[in-house]
């Protein structure tokens, strides 16, 4: 019997889907001179605003859909990490009924971030909050290292 050569093995939408997820992966990892020495490939999860105050250092990390129980933050050796995992209705439909996904563009199951802080931070003075999708970790700076007005005092 001769075997059909429109017929294709799998499913054709999601091998074409995930050679385009490969494509865009190879193309991120090329740099362009417009792109920032911080930016990331697309798809990293979760983004991550990271700013500083005179007090403290700042990091936002948008993970919407995440259970904050499933949330770690941890600091060891200047490196803050930030890791959980997000389930999606669709991941636990897939367990319970054969079905085919065509595009997946929100990400989800375990991921992990990391933050180099930079060296006034003060490891042991972290503070974590999730709220509304976003996780907002704010690290104190030591005192040492914290702006500070100095007296004058007169001379005569």
């Amino acid at each position: 019997m001769i075997t059909s050569t429109l017929t294709f093995p799998g499913d054709l939408f999601a091998d074409f889907d995930e050679l385009h997820r490969q494509f865009e992966r190879v193309l991120a990892q090329r740099a362009s001179p417009n792109s920032s020495i911080r930016a990331v490939a697309r798809g990293t999860f979760p983004s991550v605003n990271v700013g500083s105050t005179a007090e403290a250092v700042e990091i936002y990390a948008f993970a919407p859909g995440v259970d904050p129980k499933s949330l770690d933050v941890s600091v060891d050796k200047g490196l803050l990490t930030i890791s959980g995992e997000r389930k999606t209705a669709l991941d636990e439909a897939a367990t319970s009924e054969k079905r085919s996904v065509y595009a997946r563009e929100r990400p989800s199951g375990a991921f992990r971030r990391v933050v180099a802080l930079p060296e006034d931070a003060d490891p042991s003075r972290v503070e974590a909050h999730y709220r509304n999708g976003i996780l907002t970790i704010r690290v104190e700076k030591r005192e040492a290292s914290r702006p500070r007005r100095i007296a004058v005092a007169d001379a005569n």
